[in-house]
Order: C-alpha cells, then structure tokens, then sequence
C-alpha cells in the first residue's frame, strides 16, 4: 500500500457527511483532486462504513 499517513487522507476528507461508506470518501477524495497514493489508502481501508473522521484515522493506522 502507498504510504499515506491519516492527515495526509483527512485533508481531502474535511467535507464529508458521516456516516459515510468507502464509497462515499473515495467518491469525495476524488472530488478534492486527492492523489492516487490517497485513493488508494482509503480503498484499502479494512472497514466499509464509518462514523466519524475518527473511525477513519483509527482505520488508516491499522493497515500501516
């Protein structure tokens, strides 16, 4: 996986409506001109669905 760190991801997530899917935050990611690096960090994501920015940062640094 690229190395992405959780604010690297969250400076493109900044907007987003939680709950959201993995879906969602790719759909958005790709929406604020995140990089493939990013991109792909988040569809790596072990969870589908998140609740809060929170949830997404604990997800990122599982998977580091």
């Amino acid at each position: 996986m690229a190395n992405v760190n959780q604010v690297q991801v969250q400076k493109f997530l900044g907007g987003v409506n939680y709950p959201a899917s993995k879906e969602d935050l790719v759909s958005y990611a790709k929406q604020e001109a995140a990089d493939n690096n990013v991109l792909q960090t988040i569809q790596a994501l072990p969870y589908h669905n998140f609740d809060t920015p929170a949830v997404v940062s604990e997800a990122i640094d599982e998977t580091e």
